[in-house]
């Protein structure tokens, strides 16, 4: 383990007596606080904490199975009451590990414990959070469950929570190890629609996150959800009555009658929690639909990326400050008021994500700096705890995407210390349930009940893990990741044929978003291009030179077998799809296969010349207008585009980024103000990796940076 220990003075996890195997329930704990205390608390899975009804913080740090890490937070000194709400989801997905519930929690005062956690006493005035509904969809596959809230039902009688100690295999708490980052407001700026509402409209959402329920994919079933949000908010139908758009102002009274909605701008997409202040006389019902884009008709597809982009409130009379427990991604936002009527003010979101760095454009060119905004705020929209893919639908540490992320860490801010947390988290587990002995999971903490695994990514750790070692000089996290890495090689070991490729890799075989996925069975060239960069990696971590001798010859198979004269074609498969028969070149190449060749060292320009030409000239952004070869399939965003700037940057050919930079990515920034998975809008408008251009303007000179 390479992160501190860290102990309780007195706390201890438990969690409420009758709910450690349920499914969705959250608690609140409450306690009075004087000047300077501080609070110490963990948990599985994850806790929201209020100083005076003020969002103050969000976490924990994410860690592997059975490592918790804690967070030692310094209250405000005028605080004098601390709230924490904890969620147990006991659930699987891509965000959170599924490992029973459990708080462990204590508030010291004067050097001196106060409050704290225990098995006989939860010590914090707790109660179930009975508001908030539990048997709802899924938000999505990747994430847990919707939020829903009913505030209209009577509370009765108190319920008394006994705690009990955590049921947990294995609990070892660690520090946090990355920084504790501010939650600043974000307000909408105008109302861009506004009109009446019906609900003849129909339902016709189908995802697998509702209606694949099983263990492999856990959560509510359909016929035992007290409320599915996505199904009732998309039977309502919209009449726009047809106003200006129009700006709101702060502390603005807004008026919805019943059965009516307004539509909200942001200034661009943001990330975090939904929060509004809401006066309402009668019982209503509220429903905040949110997305990336704008539809036909200043609509809001809410259920555009296979997630249910809905929150539900039902509201009794009264004056309430409501926030969203998790967060999310969002440039406009849809409230629709039903059942009653309600006055909305301040219609806002608290920011999640990585502090603002100290990084401008350092060019006059609008293009470029709107393009640099975008990258920055996709970057701190992403990096968190861990680097995340997205940080809407899924919110995942994912590998590959991370190769990228990290290296706009080190250039911001001089340090890679959600790196080392990020890649730590591989290391801490005895092992991974579901997928193959030395396979590493394709994003974690996580669970993937259902098997898959992507080989692709982890090489991209390997990898990664060499360039994080060059930038840290972190000997310590490299010989800890040994077992790992050559675990791996034990594995791929085993897949490769008689002339050293990766042959009928099993599970998910992941080139790029384009054509070049469609191409990896039976030999993917880009797959073992990839492999054999990852074999000189280890190489150079751990002085093994036989792998470096392994990886020339690999080399050499690859340019022998996979160059037909022009171009690098993407796989070899059983000719007449006989599984007996030779293996043959498929004939088909992409724009990627070529990035991969130049990217890993396969080919370089003056091994290739010809093809470095044709990538100079005629591939790039504008190549869909002007194609001259049109067999040749296109590239995506992610990675193939990466992957060609990347290698642009690498010999040095600085007007061609430049060009290239404002091509694939400025209609991007003028959009969304942040940058995409895909080339289109029709995926996460928001990703990760996509921050990586502030590495080639800085390349450029076209970044002034400010480290802390």
């Amino acid at each position: 383990m390479l992160s501190k220990h860290v102990s309780f003075k007195k706390a201890v996890p438990c969690w409420a007596e009758g709910f450690v195997h349920e499914m969705n329930v959250s608690l609140e704990l409450k306690a009075k606080t004087k000047p300077d205390a501080l609070l110490r608390i963990a948990a599985s899975s994850c806790y929201q904490i209020f100083c005076d009804g003020e969002l103050f913080e969000m976490g924990p740090a994410r860690c592997g199975h059975g490592y918790f890490r804690v967070d030692e937070l310094p209250l405000p000194g005028n605080c004098e009451e601390v709230r924490i709400i904890v969620a147990g989801y006991n659930n699987n997905g891509f965000e959170y590990c599924d490992q029973p519930p459990f708080i462990c929690c204590e508030l010291e005062e004067n050097g001196e414990v106060a409050v704290a956690t225990s098995a006989d006493s939860f010590g914090f005035e707790t109660r179930l959070c009975t508001e908030r509904v539990r048997k709802c969809q899924r938000y999505s596959f990747q994430r847990n469950f919707a939020e829903v809230y009913d505030f209209t039902a009577p509370e009765g009688a108190p319920r008394a929570l006994k705690p009990v100690p955590a049921v947990n295999e294995k609990i070892v708490f660690i520090e946090r190890g990355v920084p504790v980052y501010e939650h600043p407001a974000e307000y909408a700026e105008k109302i861009i629609d506004e009109g009446s509402l019906g609900c003849d409209g129909v339902s016709n959402f189908r995802d697998r996150a509702i209606f694949a329920v099983s263990p492999i994919l856990k959560g509510f079933k359909v016929d035992e959800l007290e409320c599915c949000s996505a199904f009732e908010a998309e039977k309502l139908t919209y009449l726009s009555s047809g106003c200006a758009e129009r700006p709101v102002a702060r502390n603005e009274k807004l008026v919805f009658a019943g059965d009516t909605y307004k539509t909200f701008e942001m200034e661009k997409n943001f990330c975090g929690v939904i929060a509004l202040e809401v006066e309402n006389d009668v019982p209503c019902c509220i429903y905040a639909m949110f997305d990336e884009i704008l539809g036909p008709g200043k609509s809001v597809d809410f259920l555009r990326l296979y997630a249910s982009s809905v929150v539900k409130w039902k509201l009794a009379p009264g004056k309430r400050n409501l926030v969203t427990f998790e967060p999310y991604v969002f440039k406009y936002l849809r409230i629709a008021v039903t059942e009653g009527s309600a006055v909305l003010s301040n219609v806002h979101i608290k920011r999640v994500g990585f502090g603002k760095p100290r990084v401008t454009a350092n060019t006059d060119d609008p293009r470029v700096a709107a393009v640099t905004d975008a990258a920055v705020e996709t970057f701190r929209q992403n990096t968190l705890d861990v680097f995340m893919d997205c940080a809407s639908r899924e919110r995942a540490g994912w590998l590959g995407d991370s190769y990228f992320t990290s290296q706009v860490e080190y250039l911001l801010t001089g340090r890679s210390q959600v790196e080392r947390n990020f890649l730590e988290n591989f290391l801490l587990p005895d092992k991974f349930d579901f997928i193959p002995d030395g396979m590493l999971p394709m994003c974690y903490p996580a669970d993937h009940n259902d098997g898959v695994f992507i080989p692709n990514w982890a090489m991209w750790f390997v990898i990664e893990l060499e360039q994080y070692f060059e930038r840290s000089g972190d000997r310590e996290l490299v010989d800890k990741a040994k077992g790992r890495v050559y675990g791996l090689l034990d594995y791929f070991r085993a897949f490769e044929n008689g002339d050293g490729l990766l042959q009928d890799l099993k599970s998910w075989i992941f080139v790029e978003w384009s054509r070049s996925n469609d191409l990896v069975r039976n030999v993917s060239f880009p797959t073992n291009m990839l492999y054999g960069r990852m074999l000189r990696s280890v190489a150079a971590l751990y002085g093994d030179d036989g792998l470096s001798g392994k990886a020339d010859k690999l080399f050499d198979v690859i340019r022998e077998k996979s160059f037909n004269g022009t171009f690098f074609c993407d796989n070899l498969v059983h000719e007449n799809g006989d599984p007996n028969a030779v293996l043959v070149p498929s004939g088909e190449c992409t724009e990627s296969c070529q990035y991969y060749a130049f990217h890993t060292g396969v080919a370089t320009p003056e091994t290739y010349p010809e093809l470095w030409n044709i990538l100079l000239t005629d591939f790039g952004p504008r190549r869909k207008q002007v194609d001259p070869y049109p067999l040749v399939s296109f590239s995506n965003s992610f990675i193939g585009n990466y992957l060609r700037l990347d290698v642009l940057s690498r010999y040095d050919r600085k007007e061609e980024i430049k060009d290239n930079i404002e091509g694939y990515f400025y209609y991007m920034a003028e959009k969304t103000g942040t940058l995409w998975e895909n080339d289109t809008d029709t995926a996460s408008c928001s990703h990760g990796f996509a921050s990586y251009v502030l590495c080639w303007l800085n390349k450029l000179g076209m970044l002034r940076i400010e480290i802390e």
